[in-house]
């Protein structure tokens, strides 16, 4: 396999296409770069009331505040070990006003549907709590330990208490709501409770519709490598050896010939697209890195 060629075509397809977060995240991974680079480049997308928007999911387009692209802050953060104290000062605020009065925090709000948005972000209510994002949004909010405090203000203990009752009296019930259970689990410091709802994961990770175990299926579903995208995921021992070797050699081949790695779903725009592409470019990388593979 040739490695270096991999990693010289994905190179030239981040400096030449991808947003600088992107290429300051390639650089961080790949180029010795630095973590304050990439809060740097971070900060852009935070907004004056502490949210992140500005189509830092580039399929929302909306520049105001919204719940994903928060949650998505907070994983770039986890991802290079560096856990800003302004940008999370600015999503405690945020979401101070974001969580509902009984817990929990919408999908999307209302203001996406003024902007150009894939069109399952078109919301109609933002009264409805939703998994997908608050179980990652708190998760990560527990690991950190810059502003340890925040895990015992009113509207966090309020989230947690609509988590817990999710797990109760539901099941995860696909790919975006199973992430948001598992990083939830994995991060609350009440191993104890925890353990009463890992069972009810693992029995739906086996389950035959869960992962997609074909490399060459087609569309918007959710394979290996996206369950399992680094070889310590929680996911991993639930998937064969062979079917993860069948898929990183599916994940080399499916690198384009601009050196980017392509999306399987409609794109809101040809910029949103690049931006998606630079996004998973860098991710594909990064799995590739986690398996030995380069």
């Amino acid at each position: 396999m040739d490695t270096a060629g991999i990693m010289e075509r994905a190179k030239r397809f981040i400096y030449g296409n991808a947003r600088l977060l992107d290429r300051k995240r390639y650089e961080y991974h790949f180029e010795e770069g630095s973590a304050e680079a990439v809060i740097g480049a971070l900060r852009a997308y935070q907004n004056p009331d502490g949210g992140f928007g500005n189509a830092l999911e580039p399929d929302i387009r909306c520049p105001h505040s919204q719940p994903v692209p928060t949650e998505m802050a907070l994983a770039i953060m986890e991802e290079i070990g560096r856990f800003d104290e302004r940008l999370l000062e600015g999503i405690a605020v945020y979401l101070r006003k974001a969580t509902l009065p009984e817990g929990g925090v919408p999908t999307a709000t209302r203001s996406v549907n003024e902007y150009p948005h894939a069109p399952w972000w078109t919301t109609e209510q933002d009264d409805r709590p939703s998994m997908n994002p608050t179980g990652t949004l708190i998760g990560l909010l527990y690991k950190q330990q810059t502003r340890a405090d925040i895990v015992r203000e009113d509207w966090f203990l309020r989230n947690v208490r609509y988590i817990w009752s999710c797990m109760e009296s539901e099941r995860p019930s696909g790919y975006h709501d199973g992430i948001h259970w598992i990083s939830f689990l994995q991060h609350t410091p009440d191993r104890e409770r925890a353990k009463v709802y890992w069972p009810k994961v693992d029995e739906w990770l086996r389950a035959p519709e869960t992962i997609e175990r074909n490399p060459d299926a087609t569309g918007y579903v959710h394979k290996v490598l996206d369950w399992a995208p680094a070889s310590a995921s929680y996911a991993r021992p639930f998937i064969a050896d062979e079917e993860v070797q069948a898929h990183l050699q599916a994940l080399v081949a499916q690198q384009q010939d601009d050196g980017g790695w392509p999306i399987s779903w409609p794109p809101v725009s040809p910029a949103g697209e690049q931006e998606w592409r630079g996004l998973l470019t860098v991710e594909r990388l990064k799995t590739l890195k986690s398996y030995g593979v380069i």
